[in-house]
């Protein structure tokens, strides 16, 4: 199987990779195409779930398309903002109708996010029809809700059809364009942070992923300054990349393709929206943000000389009961996923550190050469975020956050080695923060 001009039929990283949809369309005007679709996969009454601006985007269409070739359907539109969280689940789940055959969301992250979970439980063919090229969840068969307070990830269902209708996804706001530029600019952090812990402690890596994901992220950054004008081109490379991204994960089966500790600030800054009502911004424009400043923080590595003495101070100086103590005092109750993980994970326990600190000692020069050949300096990373017109502070994005202790927190919400986990190893974590 080759996807991306990559072939991964018997591919060197030993795993089977997998296509987890039945069909991608993409291009302008391909919503005229949709028809077909509905012919092809033998659909006789979907269900459409939409909300008042997705309805006016491409729901009206689809509807109205539905009747003229005479296929019955069922709808449920949000009325207002949705949030993606149980409540909004449940309302779509009570009003699917049991005659329907399929699911078709119309919208982009949080529609799609609840049509996942309805089509899962009723167990029906899902298509999507987005509307912003905003984040890389179209192809992933997660859904990100909030549940009892806490954002967390829901097994859900892949889509089986995806179409984005280029003319349609153009015009979605502006802000929503800039999201899904920034979730791709994540992939920087994503593929080198996925190498990194591949050295440092073993885990499963795919060079052929990863090259699929720096060929689509590129495309995307060549033709950033032709986003904000709305180009077909630039637009198209956006949408492109993110459901490139969403593959890219299903084919390796964990999300290191496409998130790293970038993606984790972001999820801090949820985390606190969720539990102390702060204002949050789209996940993409939060990624962009921290990506910049996660590019600062590894220029500042590559000038770094180790020192043994100060790893072990580190580890010594570790507090179990200091460090759930501030955790709850900044997530409130979302602290406590994080402090279970650490009983499974033990990633403070001191001769874990150790080893891992030998192995670093040891590929350091081969680690930073890793750095320098995935992550362009924080300036280029300032530059691409200049031309797409996004912020690159938190308060220019009218967010407030305490980064010193939001980045801290990032080595602790999954059990993945990110930016945060290697400071701490190496006794840097404080010095780093300190420069947020």
């Amino acid at each position: 199987m080759e996807f991306y001009g990559v072939e991964l039929e018997n591919c060197a990283c030993g795993k089977e990779h997998v296509f987890p949809l039945k069909e991608i369309i993409s291009g302008s005007g391909v919503l005229g195409d949709f028809p077909d679709v509905i012919s092809k996969y033998g659909i006789k009454k979907p269900f459409i779930v939409a909300d008042a601006n997705t309805y006016a985007a491409a729901g009206k269409r689809v509807t109205e398309t539905l009747a003229k070739i005479g296929v019955p359907f069922s709808e449920f539109l949000f009325g207002g903002a949705v949030e993606p969280d149980e409540q909004a689940t449940e309302r779509a789940m009570n009003a699917f109708d049991n005659a329907c055959d399929a699911v078709i969301g119309v919208g982009s992250g949080v529609i799609n996010d609840i049509c996942k979970i309805v089509a899962a439980k009723h167990n029906k063919f899902y298509i999507i029809i987005a509307t912003a090229p905003s984040m890389d969840g179209y192809a992933s068969a997660t859904s990100s809700m909030a549940v009892k307070g806490l954002k967390t990830s829901v097994n859900s269902k892949c889509p089986d059809v995806i179409i984005g209708d280029i003319e349609i996804l153009k015009n979605a706001p502006l802000k929503m364009l800039k999201a899904g530029l920034g979730d791709m600019l994540a992939k920087y952090v994503s593929i080198l942070e996925w190498r990194l812990s591949n050295e440092i402690n073993g885990e499963y890596y795919c060079e052929n992923i990863a090259k699929i994901i720096r060929r689509a992220r590129d495309k995307c950054v060549e033709n950033a300054a032709g986003l904000i004008k709305r180009d077909e081109t630039a637009v198209k490379a956006v949408f492109d990349g993110l459901i490139i991204g969403g593959i890219a994960m299903a084919f390796a089966g964990v999300s290191r393709p496409a998130s790293g500790v970038e993606h984790y600030v972001s999820h801090i800054i949820d985390m606190r929206g969720l539990q102390f009502g702060t204002k949050t911004e789209l996940h993409g424009i939060q990624c962009a943000v921290a990506t910049l400043y996660c590019a600062k923080l590894y220029d500042k590595l590559k000038t770094v000389t180790l020192s043994e003495e100060r790893g072990k101070a580190e580890t010594s100086a570790f507090s179990r009961a200091a460090w759930e103590q501030n955790l709850r005092a900044f997530l409130n109750k979302a602290a406590e996923p994080m402090i279970k993980l650490e009983d499974k994970e033990k990633k403070y326990d001191p001769e874990k550190a150790k080893i891992r600190r030998k192995t670093i000692t040891e590929k350091w020069e081969k680690l930073m050469k890793i750095v320098q050949d995935e992550l362009p300096p924080a300036d280029k990373i300032a530059e691409i975020l200049s031309v797409a017109e996004i912020p690159e502070t938190f308060e220019e994005a009218g967010i407030e956050i305490d980064m010193q202790k939001a980045f801290a927190a990032t080595k602790d919400i999954r059990d993945k080695y990110v930016l945060s986990s290697l400071l701490w190893d190496i006794g840097l974590l404080g010095e780093f923060c300190s420069e947020l």
